[in-house]
């Protein structure tokens, strides 16, 4: 049986990346730790913040791997096993949040501040393209793929 897919119409040529992007999202952990936001903050600019209490610096790192934006929380060293928790409702543990962007989102930055890593991210306007294209009446185009004619010298 033939799969349906979204971009299955004829008029839509050179869709497939999105819709390989589309399934990866819709396989991607719906594990909802770390909490975040995403809002835009103009036109062309987009802030992730994610809520990231008892994480420093060091234990954050974020990372672009082709067209995803990787978040990742690992704590150092856990004295716990020298504490005693009566009631233990603070997270700490390890994460890793995964961010699909857009070709030509460009991330400009990050900071942390009073728990909230805040994330940069900036749109680039798309440049309008026009391109008149010449139309050949009646006669045929040179392909790059048909076969050239061999010049043969009588000797």
């Amino acid at each position: 049986m033939a799969r349906m897919t979204l971009f299955n119409s004829p008029l839509l040529l050179g869709f497939d990346e999105i819709e390989r992007t589309l399934d990866r999202v819709a396989k991607m952990s719906s594990d909802g730790y770390p909490p975040y936001n995403i809002e835009q903050l103009d036109e062309d600019r987009i802030r992730i913040t994610l809520a990231v209490a008892g994480f420093s610096e060091e234990d954050l790192a974020i990372q672009r791997e082709d067209d995803q934006l990787v978040v990742i929380g690992r704590q150092g060293t856990d004295d716990s096993d020298t504490r005693i928790f009566l009631h233990r409702g603070i997270a700490a543990r390890q994460f890793q949040r995964r961010f699909v962007l857009a070709e030509g989102i460009e991330i400009d930055g990050a900071t942390l501040n009073n728990g909230l890593l805040d994330i940069d991210l900036r749109r680039p306007r798309p440049e309008t393209r026009v391109e008149k294209i010449a139309i050949n009446a009646g006669r045929k185009t040179k392909s790059a793929n048909a076969p050239k004619a061999l010049d043969v010298e009588d000797a």
